[in-house]
């Protein structure tokens, strides 16, 4: 993979116009000439971001199959506040390596620092969805969904995404990092998403696995899934301690057929949910619309209703055992809002739970503290210190 370090001007390819990518200064930080890059369009040949570069997004830069984008550690995208619609998107095909390291993050900002200043990070694979066959991306309109669930769409590590969730309008809007259809075969791991608009994280169907991922007060959920997505979050923090935050994970089948196929059925594992005590916005776990769930060790708090059960078929995947909550400790009670099966503090009880209404006073600096094994990060492994 080439290192992008001059101009590189506009090529085509299959008749589309490829990326642009302008350098006006030179610069590595090592013995090379200093830079200072503008990011935009279609690429469509392999791009590397050069470890220790400030880039300047100043619209939408869409990378297009086989093309791989590669970010390099220490790399910065800095998105401008010159009112375009600033975002990065994966297509199908294509793939992303950015892989920073805790000491040097790859980290994703605005010019204007506010929530919803840019359109974040977008990935579109050829994994399931419950949707149906024309489906596209709320933001930048690519294709996505297939029948390949291991399809691997790159590697994601150790990166800081700030100041995302801008609004086309009601219906289309960008979460800090939006999952579209993405398979297993790509890796997600110590993600910090913070201070956005809209969702931290969704899932838009799939099959894609997280872990050591944190989303902190962004405005609508922090964690977000629907359209039949499958994989698996382990050691995941949503945290929240301003008040327009919504839930800390709403959850899914399909808001249009809630009996759509294949099902939602996630597995989150080792978690930590914080909620802002918000008398408006008062549901933490928010399972609906048919979803099926595997939740296990987690502590939820801060919500006056920390789990609600909506939709007769997410009920009834409880009741059936196809769902299940297992070694959580909650600060309040399990809310089954269709009024109908399982007794709920028999459920908790029997199934491993807690409820423990200082659960708050365990967290000795932000989201670090567990009970036993649940919860995601405990004082002597603290793997969120390199965000702190």
């Amino acid at each position: 993979m080439k290192k992008i370090k001059f101009l590189v001007s506009a090529f085509i390819a299959a008749g589309m116009a490829a990326g642009c990518l302008t350098s006006c200064k030179e610069s590595n930080g090592n013995d090379g000439p200093e830079i200072d890059t503008e990011l935009s369009g279609r690429v469509t040949e392999d791009l590397t971001l050069v470890s220790g570069t400030t880039y300047t997004l100043t619209g939408s830069l869409q990378v297009v199959a086989p093309a791989v984008l590669t970010i390099e550690p220490g790399v910065t995208i800095i998105s401008q506040n010159n009112g375009n619609i600033n975002y990065i998107l994966i297509e199908q095909g294509a793939s992303i390596i950015a892989e920073g390291t805790a000491d040097e993050p790859i980290v994703m900002t605005a010019e204007r620092k506010e929530a919803g200043a840019w359109g974040g990070l977008h990935i579109c694979g050829y994994a399931h969805t419950n949707s149906g066959e024309s489906t596209t991306s709320e933001i930048g309109g690519a294709p996505y969904g297939g029948d390949n669930d291991s399809d691997n769409s790159g590697s994601l590590r150790y990166i800081r995404i700030e100041y995302s969730g801008l609004a086309l309008d009601s219906e289309h809007e960008a979460n800090g990092i939006s999952l579209y259809g993405v398979g297993n075969g790509t890796r997600i791991s110590y993600i910090y998403v913070v201070d956005g608009s809209d969702d931290g994280i969704e899932f838009f169907g799939g099959s894609v696995n997280i872990d050591h991922c944190v989303v902190e007060n962004c405005t609508d959920d922090s964690f977000d899934w629907t359209e039949g997505w499958n994989g698996e979050a382990e050691y995941i923090v949503a945290y929240q301690s301003v008040d327009e935050c919504d839930c800390l994970m709403e959850c899914d089948n399909n808001g249009d057929n809630n009996d759509a196929t294949p099902v939602a059925h996630p597995t989150i594992r080792y978690a930590t949910f914080i909620g802002n005590n918000s008398t408006e916005n008062t549901r933490g776990l928010r399972f609906r619309e048919g979803t099926y769930v595997t939740l296990e060790n987690a502590l939820v708090c801060g919500k006056p209703s920390p789990v609600t059960l909506e939709t007769v078929q997410t009920v009834a995947s409880f009741d059936n055992g196809t769902s299940s909550i297992t070694g959580t400790v909650l600060s309040g009670a399990l809310v089954n809002e269709e009024g109908s099966g399982f007794d709920n503090a028999d459920f908790l009880a029997a199934s491993g739970n807690s409820v423990d209404e200082g659960l708050s006073s365990v967290f000795t600096d932000k989201y670090i503290g567990k009970v036993g094994e649940s919860g995601a990060v405990s004082a002597d492994d603290n793997w969120t210190s390199w965000i702190q």
